[in-house]
């Protein structure tokens, strides 16, 4: 793949970019924000490491703009703040997985790993629907009785394994490894909060997610 690390730690940012060319990705470096936001707007890169902490513009802010402007690819974010508050921050502006600083690097490849699995992954032309539910894979669009609603991109991942896997329950523990790839603690509420920010955007249509007591979630069910 081709990645574009931000991280203004020249030491790590080295280290990061010297593993991830020995396990095969092209990669490149900047070290502020602003000149980052414009490199991952582009449009030719794969995936982007962003760490949190950033001159110019720190990184929750860097993705809630890149997601704004429609740039859809993967994203990792690098933080040594390890409070759930902070992981909801940084998942909520649109990033795909949480990595906290120190990190081992052999962690750090195998989230990338699991990233790029991921946006292999789906079907390129798939649509899916649901009582007034459309889901674009490839526009990464939602559309509620034809009013279109603006997701983030975890939002809408979440809404995608959901409207997958209709008629089934799936755990919370499914949910966290189906659509963050890496399991949180027992303590975090994350898929919870995002079933909440899902129904409350999704409005009308909310109601296609049914929560099944003491399991999980569903849609078609």
């Amino acid at each position: 793949m081709n990645i574009l690390v931000i991280e203004d730690d020249r030491r790590l940012a080295d280290l990061i970019e010297r593993r991830l060319r020995t396990a095969g990705h092209a990669t490149e470096t900047c070290d502020d924000g602003s000149a980052g936001l414009e490199r991952a707007s582009a449009g030719d890169l794969d995936l982007a490491i962003v760490d949190v902490m950033l001159p110019g513009m720190d990184g929750v802010s860097l993705t809630r703009t890149l997601r704004t402007r429609g740039v859809a690819m993967p994203i990792l974010m690098l933080t040594a703040r390890d409070g759930v508050d902070d992981r909801v921050d940084g998942l909520r502006s649109g990033a795909d997985d949480y990595l906290i600083k120190p990190f081992a690097f052999d962690e750090l490849l195998a989230r990338v790993d699991a990233l790029a699995r991921r946006s292999r992954g789906a079907p390129a032309e798939a649509v899916l629907r649901h009582d007034g539910v459309s889901l674009d894979r490839r526009a990464r669009r939602v559309h509620v009785r034809g009013d279109v609603v603006e997701l983030t991109s975890k939002e809408f991942d979440l809404l995608t394994c959901l409207l997958e896997h209709q008629g089934r329950v799936l755990t919370r523990a499914e949910l966290k490894e189906l659509v963050w790839d890496f399991p949180f603690d027992a303590q975090t509420k994350v898929v919870d909060l995002y079933v909440h920010y899902l129904r409350r955007k999704l409005g009308p249509g909310g109601d296609i997610i049914r929560t099944v007591r003491g399991v999980g979630y569903s849609v078609g069910r």
